[in-house]
């Protein structure tokens, strides 16, 4: 009865292949390598308590009132002077960048639309795109992010937008370096090609590297989504969309139809928290957190899969893409590897059709080093069953 009474856009909706597989590691018998939860002993408990009083006292009843479409203008300005070049009118302040991701795909794309998207890419976001029913065309990579070669033959085909994760794309925690940056350009300026440019992870490098976002190299061609999920919390749900001129009052319509605006509440706490620099004194401890972790489970990974696995170490961000041996599947592994208490997220689910079966992506956000050496020597127990029944 309920099915037929469904739009014809559900049949694309699907559930994220994470949000299943951490419903397995509610028992916490389970040691999971599989969401990129930020490791919530960071969270700045005390300095949340403390900005809502101010909050309160700065902005009365102005936090708890309804509020303009776009967001907060000192938190406007503020993300704006995040990226040279901004202004305040080009941000739209968003509930998570996955509402970003939803009305940037709500406003650009016709059934049948192509988007090109690296292969792999983020599972959200291909889970944001699938109800407005686009064809999906992957664009091959290597350690360097996006092949501007493969790029080019994409485009050719004609796309409504480029989806790209420069900084520590999730899932490969790769960098694009800052020629493989101009060449995308490159490509997508001959195409005539908009690109999205999702940077959750850009604050998490664990060297001195710095490349500049696609969007101050190319602001009049580059959607830019910035997010304060992964350096201060995700329960605030505090995001942006950095826009081009031209789409700012049809993304602002969009939003006002999706929720009227972004919790002014949350705004002005969230702005306590960010104004004055105070955002930017976390990031030393959050980098050198997260580079603790990466070493944890490498060196844990090459003790005990060191004949199994293959992996490029990443220099960011909260994710590990490693490929199996020919032949091994990741999806029927998982199988094996939660028998053995441990879980993963498999490759295949980081691609819009089929992709890469021998491939796992493992995260190393949230376990301690007794967790990170238990949970590889479960998983490689796993990963020997596997082999034994192949």
């Amino acid at each position: 009865m309920w099915a037929q009474r469904l739009a014809k856009r559900t049949q694309r909706m699907r559930p994220s292949a994470i949000r299943e597989i951490l419903k397995l590691t509610d028992a916490g018998s389970i040691l999971s390598l599989a969401g990129g939860l930020p490791a919530s002993d960071l969270f700045p408990i005390d300095d949340v308590a403390a900005a809502t009083q101010r909050a309160l006292a700065t902005n009365g009843a102005r936090a708890l009132q309804y509020g303009p479409s776009n967001g907060l203008v000192e938190l406007r300005e503020w993300a704006a002077g995040k990226r040279k070049g901004a202004k305040a009118e080009q941000v739209v302040i968003t509930s998570g960048s996955q509402q970003g991701l939803d009305l940037i795909a709500k406003v650009l794309l016709d059934p049948g639309d192509r988007v090109a998207i690296s292969a792999p890419s983020y599972m959200g976001a291909l889970r944001a795109f699938d109800p407005y029913e686009p064809e999906y065309l992957p664009v091959d990579m290597d350690e360097e992010g996006i092949l501007p070669d493969a790029l080019e033959a994409v485009l050719a085909q004609g796309v409504k937008f480029l989806y790209v994760v420069p900084d520590f794309d999730n899932p490969s925690g790769r960098r694009a370096t800052l020629a493989r940056r101009e060449a995308i350009l490159e490509v997508c300026d001959r195409h005539d090609t908009l690109i999205v440019e999702d940077a959750p992870y850009r604050e998490l490098r664990f060297d001195d590297v710095i490349y500049p976002p696609l969007f101050e190299l190319a602001p009049d061609r580059v959607v830019h989504l910035g997010t304060l999920s992964k350096t201060l919390a995700p329960g605030l749900r505090m995001a942006w969309l950095l826009l081009p001129e031209a789409l700012v009052d049809i993304v602002e319509q969009a939003k006002q139809a999706m929720d009227l605006h972004t919790s002014t509440f949350g705004q002005a706490v969230s702005y306590e928290l960010v104004k004055d620099g105070a955002l930017e004194t976390r990031f030393p401890a959050l980098r050198a957190h997260y580079r603790t972790q990466r070493d944890l489970l490498v060196d844990q990974l090459r003790d005990n899969l060191g004949d199994v696995l293959t992996f490029d170490v990443p220099p960011g961000g909260m994710f590990l893409w490693a490929t199996l041996p020919d032949g091994m599947d990741g999806t029927a592994l998982l199988r094996d590897a939660v028998e053995e208490g441990v879980a993963f997220v498999p490759g295949e689910s980081f691609y819009p059709r089929e992709g890469k079966p021998n491939t796992i992506r493992l995260s190393f956000s949230l376990l301690d080093e007794a967790g990170f050496r238990e949970a590889s020597a479960r998983l490689a127990r796993a990963v020997a069953k596997h082999q034994r029944a192949a």
